[in-house]
């Protein structure tokens, strides 16, 4: 039976790719340091993946997390690769840049599924997972291989994840994609709760989604989760967007123009990308990643930031926010 697992106090929450080290190479203290403080500040949802840093980050988040009331927070973490431990000059290049010692490979069937479950259950020593996204079944990922990891979803993940969830498993599952269309794919052949949107949804780029994404969800009655809605550290002036060296046209002069209104009005960007992704109905939260303390609680300040209803009018009077997107007030 669905249910809206996410709620007001999960708002704001934690993504994992950070302390899975694609950025930069952080210690076990470090990563600690900005789960502590997450937890502290009230951030109830965290998010990973046995992906991030090749079981990097889902190990972390769960030294953490175990020892917390299970009962306090919602946690997530992903399926759709399995790992095999290998010497340190066998690991494949990735992005990470101070990952475990593993291999990996895409799978998408119910046994591959249910394997991943068990292993991520032993890397955190949780004793459940609360959603498990299908994680990067998209073109940009698997290449012209989707149509095959498609059919073997819709024949393995999204069944056997409904029955899981039915069986009480888990609570909740859905995809955890960088584009529009595997989400839509799969509302079109399952019956999943809460997808993970990633890339696809920020104050700088937002018309596609606005006008395909958004309606299909809402009239599924599912709720969606904002990954990436920093862009991947764009919006804070990080050379790189949405996880990638090239930063597409334009998007630089936008971001300039949308901090200079912003500056008029006493506001960060940080604080009006965090509030516009909220402000729309079908997202239930977002959880952008961390890599040091203070930018959980620049997260938690933008979260609770005043930002006066003219600021909104003046982006849309300049056509720098889609005028069919919604916007806080």
């Amino acid at each position: 039976m669905k249910t809206d697992i996410l709620t007001e106090k999960h708002r704001l929450g934690l993504g994992g790719v950070a302390i899975g080290t694609a950025f930069e190479a952080l210690t076990d203290g470090e990563s600690d340091e900005v789960l502590q403080k997450s937890w502290d500040l009230g951030i109830r949802y965290y998010d990973t993946s046995p992906w991030y840093g090749l079981t990097k980050s889902e190990r972390r988040f769960g030294n953490f997390l175990h020892g917390q009331n299970r009962d306090e927070f919602v946690f997530s973490t992903k399926v759709g690769r399995l790992f095999t431990e290998v010497s340190e000059d066998e690991v494949p290049p990735t992005m990470w840049q101070d990952p475990l010692s593993f291999d990996f490979k895409h799978n998408y069937t119910a046994d591959a599924i249910k394997r991943s479950i068990e292993e991520s259950l032993e890397r955190t020593r949780l004793g459940h997972i609360d959603i498990v996204y299908v994680h990067d079944l998209s073109e940009d990922q698997v290449g012209d291989r989707y149509p095959y990891f498609l059919k073997q979803a819709r024949e393995g993940a999204f069944k056997i994840l409904s029955d899981l969830r039915d069986q009480g498993v888990i609570k909740a599952w859905g995809m955890g994609v960088n584009t529009i269309e595997p989400i839509l794919d799969c509302l079109d052949s399952a019956d999943p709760d809460i997808c993970l949107s990633a890339t696809q949804y920020s104050i700088l780029e937002h018309e596609d989604a606005v006008d395909r994404l958004l309606p299909a969800v809402k009239k599924a009655r599912i709720q969606l989760v904002s990954g990436a809605g920093y862009n991947s550290g764009f919006i804070n002036g990080r050379p790189r967007y949405n996880y990638k060296d090239v930063i597409p046209k334009g998007m630089t002069e936008k971001r300039e123009k949308i901090s200079k209104i912003a500056e008029r009005y006493e506001v960060g960007i940080v604080d009006a990308a965090l509030q516009f992704v909220l402000a729309a109905d079908e997202f239930s939260s977002i959880i952008p990643g961390a890599s040091r303390p203070e930018q959980v609680e620049s997260n938690v300040s933008a979260l609770n930031k005043n930002i006066p209803p003219d600021f909104w009018k003046e982006l849309k009077s300049e056509g720098l926010i889609y005028e069919k997107a919604q916007v806080p007030g």
